[in-house]
């Protein structure tokens, strides 16, 4: 297949993105969060997250497609995020894309999210090279993946956490040290003043297989705050710069253990300063290039769902039914 213009939509958790792509290029785009609506409860709540997808679909579809210029009949494909994610978020999403392909008498694409946020980075820096390794850190997922090529090849699975990913862990410890949620941001900007060297917190996993782990590190901090009275911005700085430095030497040692040059980071994560001046620093030690997406295109966006879509339709990959199923679990 030629040149197709694919809209993404994404609702896997607490924000609903629509993207449209067109030959790797994002065409435009609109994004809707319900976040403010959790930040009461510490944490995203599942069925306020699906209430407010249905509210923002039809808008943010009106606003994607002004923002591109274009109409539903100028759509080769729809594509969706069909799983891993809240099963009533990407219920919401999916039946909206189902709706839309029937009506609109075009092929339907499930992504797997995952794959998504792999896929945004090359809406900034073009394709990706025939082998790289992907470190995906956001609030559910912390995941070392083998890529080849995202459309055609398998993805193989490195490793993964063995309990909070990254992104949680920095909200369970906001929340520890009374920062407000989501805790990435609030404790980016909190550990701008802190010394990262300040306490020496522990680094779960470290040099033991490509398995995170950040459990440990999250009661460590709590411990400390119990016994005893530390500068916020040291406790802050020292959590990130223990969580940074697992990410980062993890993400090197499985570039080089597989003979890749080119290490991708991902995520909402991923839009964190210090991760990326570390990243930047120990991938040119290593002759690695490093590739990280702008920060809007880090956190879910459904401009991402449609990069995966426009490689599936390039492809000529086949498309999904339209009983196409969620997969809240996806490995």
């Amino acid at each position: 297949m030629g040149v197709a213009t694919v809209l993404g939509i994404e609702t896997s958790c607490d924000e609903t993105g629509v993207g449209i792509v067109a030959d790797g290029r994002l065409l435009g785009a609109a994004l809707a969060s319900s976040m403010d609506e959790h930040a009461r409860f510490g944490g995203v709540v599942p069925e306020i997250a699906a209430r407010a997808h249905l509210e923002s679909l039809v808008p943010c579809l009106d606003a994607a497609f002004a923002d591109a210029g274009i109409a539903p009949r100028d759509l080769d494909a729809v594509a969706v995020t069909s799983g891993p994610g809240l099963a009533t978020a990407l219920h919401t999403g999916v039946a909206a894309a189902k709706a839309l392909a029937a009506a609109w008498n075009l092929p339907l694409y499930g992504v797997h999210h995952l794959a998504g946020h792999v896929a945004a980075d090359t809406l900034e820096h073009g394709p990706l090279p025939g082998r790289c390794v992907a470190l995906i850190v956001s609030g559910g997922h912390t995941s070392t993946l083998l890529l080849g090529d995202l459309a055609r090849d398998p993805i193989v699975h490195l490793g993964d956490t063995r309990d909070d990913a990254a992104g949680e862990a920095f909200d369970k410890v906001a929340r520890i040290l009374g920062l407000p949620y989501p805790g990435g941001p609030a404790i980016d900007r909190a550990a701008r003043g802190g010394d990262p060297d300040a306490i020496a917190f522990p680094r779960g996993l470290l040099g033991a297989g490509p398995d995170f782990s950040f459990s440990g590190l999250k009661t460590a901090v709590a411990r400390l705050v119990e016994r005893e009275r530390r500068p916020l911005a040291d406790v802050a700085a020292s959590f990130q710069e223990a969580v940074v430095d697992v990410l980062t030497r993890k993400a090197v040692d499985a570039c080089r253990a597989h003979g890749v040059r080119t290490l991708v980071i991902v995520g909402g994560v991923a839009a964190n300063a210090r991760l990326r001046e570390v990243a930047a620093a120990r991938c040119a030690a290593a002759g690695l290039a490093l590739r990280v997406p702008p920060p809007a295109l880090c956190t879910d966006n459904g401009a991402m769902i449609a990069a995966v879509g426009d490689l599936l339709t390039t492809a000529g990959a086949e498309p999904a039914p339209l009983t196409l199923p969620i997969t809240p679990t996806a490995p």
